[in-house]
């Protein structure tokens, strides 16, 4: 069973950061395409980042473009969202979904990644 775990969540103040990461369980994903989404309370899922298996290409949601950072270390298995400048509203669960291909312009669409993590709560709160 193919499974990948998010952690890094917690409490942070308006201005403050958080580093999330990523991990599979049971497979190496070198080859595989990553996607960051979340879920505020009452609205829908939504894509918040992406990356192709070597890093060349990087997508950004203009939510959180110049704030969030992600990168993967497919040397330890792992990928990471890099959060600075956390507002309120980046308040939400965080998931992190992975997918053999590269979604290229569909890379915020949910139907595009086949596996994906429970979630971690991250909440922006002072």
């Amino acid at each position: 069973q193919l499974q990948l775990v998010e952690s890094g969540g917690g409490l942070v103040q308006p201005g403050g950061s958080l580093r999330l990461s990523c991990a599979p369980s049971g497979f190496p994903w070198g080859y595989y395409a990553i996607g960051w989404f979340r879920q505020a309370p009452g609205k829908e899922r939504e894509g918040v980042s992406c990356i192709n298996s070597d890093g060349a290409n990087i997508n950004y949601a203009d939510s959180v473009k110049g704030r969030f950072t992600i990168s993967r270390d497919n040397a330890k298995n792992t990928a990471y969202l890099q959060m600075d400048s956390l507002k309120s509203d980046d308040t939400g669960v965080y998931y992190c979904a992975a997918n053999p291909t590269w979604p290229g312009s569909k890379c915020y669409d949910r139907s595009s990644y086949s596996y994906w993590g429970q979630g971690t709560q991250v909440t922006v709160s002072s």
